[in-house]
């Protein structure tokens, strides 16, 4: 499976969770509220219920078919309450190795996981119309992965819409294959 064919597939699989109205905790319906250790295995369950080999771990966060390594971060500028989120862009920026960002998840990929597939993906929410863009934000994370002289390709990305949170009405999944040297 290519880059482009995964990040479509995990859109879908998503899209198709938001769909059951899933409650996290105490908060309204929809995939949004959803942690990242809770969304990912959410996401393993959907895979392998399409037919997937597929486990979580602490690193990588997902494996598929033995084929790919994934680690993940969600994007979320709003909470459950409307009101702006603090620090909601950390997760992708932090250009330290030993840091849980997603520039710290490319380089423990390099580092530590033998698979030849890997990726980072970002998972974004915005609002239909978005109030908050995630377009800086990932530009952002690209200019920062370049400085770092980080192998990623080219941004891939699928969007679907209607998703049934009020604050979380779109979701973006957006990856970068890391490139072998």
């Amino acid at each position: 499976m290519e880059i482009n064919e995964l990040v479509s597939l995990i859109a879908d699989l998503l899209k198709e969770f938001d769909l059951t109205r899933p409650v996290h905790k105490h908060f309204k319906p929809g995939i949004g509220p959803f942690g990242e250790p809770q969304l990912i295995k959410e996401l393993s369950k959907l895979l392998k219920s399409k037919g997937h080999l597929a486990y979580t771990k602490r690193i990588p966060d997902l494996s598929i078919d033995n084929e790919w390594a994934l680690e993940f971060k969600i994007v979320r500028p709003f909470g459950d309450n409307g009101k702006e989120a603090e620090n909601w862009s950390i997760n992708l920026l932090h250009p330290y190795a030993g840091n849980t960002s997603a520039i710290g998840d490319a380089i423990k990929l390099i580092k530590e996981v033998c698979m030849k597939k890997k990726a980072v993906f970002a998972i974004g929410y915005e609002h239909e119309t978005a109030k908050i863009s995630l377009n800086p934000l990932l530009d952002s994370f690209e200019l920062i992965a370049k400085y770092m002289r980080l192998p990623l390709g080219p941004r891939i990305e699928e969007q679907r819409n209607n998703l049934v949170h009020p604050e979380h009405q779109v979701i973006r999944c957006v990856a970068w294959e890391i490139l072998n040297n």
